[in-house]
């Protein structure tokens, strides 16, 4: 079979890049061939997802009929399953894949699975508003019996200032912010981080984190190779 991935991007185009190398860095390949085949929609043009979930019905529609039309093109363009690399447009997600024939990857359930594995019991959630406050990553974690931690609100509104003021303005970000909530997470007995943005996923890759972290990104990138069926380079999911 002729295995090809969809990458429903865009949300924003750095995290999108940044995606699409994690899944070159973690196919086991010697050759161009060898690689996974793929298709990259970055749909730069997409509302702003937690605008929309926090706004109200409307917004929420718009969201999510634009992400069903792009699936739709994704899966009518050969592709044999979609990742998403946005983590609050999960909110979306379970009901654009009633409408499709291909599987689309979930972020959050991979990771949750991943972290249930590791026999990690109290994460913090780095995340936006939106994903924070419609429960995504809690629901998801508690299924798998683990206690999803969100940052105090003087916490979460760094998170959300390295997210919008820094790496979505093309900034590299400021890794004090990032030490504040450090220690925010650590005062709450969390046992590890997961970075629930895909835009913390960019500034993972430009600063060097310790491996209390697990960003959900890399982890869909290696779920992503896995359905494509090509071999796994191992990297150390941090």
């Amino acid at each position: 079979m002729n295995y090809r991935l969809g990458v429903l991007g865009g949300m924003g185009p750095q995290a999108t890049n940044t995606f699409y190398q994690f899944i070159i860095d973690r196919t086991d390949a010697q050759s161009d061939q060898e690689h996974v085949n793929a298709l990259i929609l970055s749909d730069s043009g997409m509302p702003d997802r937690t605008a929309a979930i926090l706004s109200g019905r409307k917004e929420r529609e718009e969201v999510w009929r634009r992400l069903l039309d792009d699936a739709k093109l994704l899966e009518q363009a050969g592709c044999t399953c979609i990742a998403v690399p946005c983590n609050t447009s999960h909110f979306f997600l379970d009901r654009v894949q009633e409408y499709i024939g291909i599987p689309i990857l979930h972020m959050i359930r991979e990771t949750a699975q991943l972290l249930a594995s590791q026999g990690l019991k109290r994460p913090g959630i780095l995340a936006t508003d939106g994903t924070i406050q419609t429960g995504l990553y809690q629901k998801e974690f508690s299924a798998a019996g683990i206690q999803a931690v969100t940052p105090s609100p003087e916490a979460q509104t760094l998170v959300m200032s390295l997210i919008y003021d820094d790496v979505k303005a093309g900034r590299d970000g400021d890794p004090q912010k990032f030490a504040a909530i450090h220690r925010d997470l650590l005062s709450q007995g969390c046992d590890c981080g997961v970075l629930a943005c895909t835009e913390l996923s960019v500034f993972a890759d430009k600063h060097h984190l310790p491996p209390f972290y697990t960003d959900a990104m890399a982890v869909l990138a290696e779920r992503a190779v896995e359905a494509c069926h090509k071999p796994l380079r191992h990297i150390f999911i941090k």
